[in-house]
């Protein structure tokens, strides 16, 4: 039998590893840009395929993960996504570019609806858990733009996308040698659902797909665009791609705090009285950032991203607590094909964005676009109260 200690550490890992490779190209195209004699706004598109197909292919990764296994998928995820980061270091070309990264978002897509279905089955306290879990792809996130920084200054930009599938691909050996198949019979966990109305049902759906639509779109959007926006705009700090990296790693420093607080709370308090304040962070700030440069504009980011990862933390308890074992990865999977689908045409919206009117127009539109998160969180239901733990259906993990 797996320790879920243990399980929990990899699938942790995992969460770090998905956001790390994801946007390793986002800090990685200043750099290539000048190399391979492409312009920023016209290179940035070849990632759109790969967040697209992190997207879509969750709906097909969930399904396999509930009718297959979430642990032969997990291995599927770690060697599948450290080979397809180290293929990004070997093209030649833009095409080839294209191909590799796809096949980043493609492995990438198994991680939340497998990954996240995994981690509820082990947990005993959801809400710690789950902030827990946010943290360390915070940590991903943070951690991409300071080693890609690093990398891409000290080895060169194909070295930044190299190294860490060969380090990924080896905690995939670790993982098949420690992690077994098993099936988790009728215990006690802190996946038990939370018992609202069935009326109230379709107000959850309807509040959690306009909060995840702006969210994932904002999200996205600012995770690709923030060392390009810190360039421009703090010119006299960032003149190395190092120090972009390092600024953007303790601004998401932050999100992952704010994770693990807000991951907390869900354990004590009801799920809308935590998304209440939550939700109207993000509005007036992406507003009044648009404006703004230098030091004001990291304090106001770093308001930015406690809301964003905040939010992420509050979207994955309501899926963890609304739904039942035997379709939570199936429910994971909608959940992220909606928001991953909307963060893939974030790529392309920045980069059009950016054209027409700078960072303060991007800015501004995403501002615009989170007054739908307030909407959601308004919306949403009450919870009527929450059953004693019961035994849970039979799990393939």
């Amino acid at each position: 039998m797996n320790q879920p200690k243990t399980v929990i550490s990899f699938i942790n890992a995992g969460h770090f590893i998905d956001h790390y490779a994801m946007l390793v190209f986002a800090a990685a195209v200043i750099v290539m840009g000048p190399a391979l004699g492409i312009r920023y706004s016209d290179l940035l598109p070849y990632a759109t395929p790969s967040f697209l197909a992190f997207g879509a292919g969750s709906l097909l990764t969930g399904w396999l993960g509930d009718h297959w296994s979430r642990r032969h998928m997990m291995v599927l995820f770690f060697f599948g996504i450290g080979l397809a980061t180290s293929s990004v270091g070997l093209v030649q070309t833009p095409w080839q570019l294209g191909v590799a990264l796809f096949a980043i978002g493609f492995f990438a897509s198994i991680y939340h609806p497998v990954g996240s279905a995994m981690l509820v089955s082990y947990a005993d306290q959801l809400g710690r858990t789950v902030g827990i879990n946010g943290v360390w792809g915070n940590l991903g996130v943070a951690c991409s733009a300071l080693v890609t920084g690093l990398l891409c200054q000290y080895a060169g930009w194909r070295a930044a996308f190299i190294l860490p599938g060969l380090v990924t691909v080896a905690i995939g050996l670790w993982f098949t040698a420690r992690v077994q198949y098993e099936v988790r019979t009728g215990h006690k966990h802190a996946g038990a659902t939370v018992r609202i109305s069935k009326g109230a049902m379709g107000r959850v759906l309807l509040a959690l797909v306009i909060t995840i639509l702006a969210t994932s779109t904002t999200f996205n959007a600012i995770t690709v665009a923030l060392p390009k926006l810190f360039a421009e705009r703090m010119d006299s700090l960032t003149a190395s791609p190092m120090i972009v990296g390092l600024i953007v790693s303790a601004v998401y420093l932050f999100g992952a705090l704010a994770q693990y607080t807000i991951g907390g709370l869900v354990d004590r308090h009801s799920l809308k009285s935590v998304f209440l304040p939550v939700s109207a962070l993000l509005a007036p700030l992406l507003w009044f950032g648009a404006s703004l440069s230098g030091l004001p504009l990291v304090l106001v980011v770093i308001g930015i991203v406690i809301g964003i990862f905040g939010q992420a933390t509050i979207n994955d308890a309501m899926v963890g607590k609304y739904t039942s074992e035997e379709w939570r990865a199936r429910a994971y999977a909608v959940r992220y094909f909606v928001g991953f689908t909307a963060a893939g045409a974030s790529v392309g919206l920045v980069a059009w964005l950016h054209q027409q009117g700078g960072f303060t127009l991007m800015l501004q539109t995403l501002g615009a676009l989170c007054l739908l998160v307030i909407a959601g969180a308004l919306f949403s239901p009450a919870e009527e109260g929450v059953p004693e733990n019961t035994p849970s259906p039979r799990a393939a993990v």
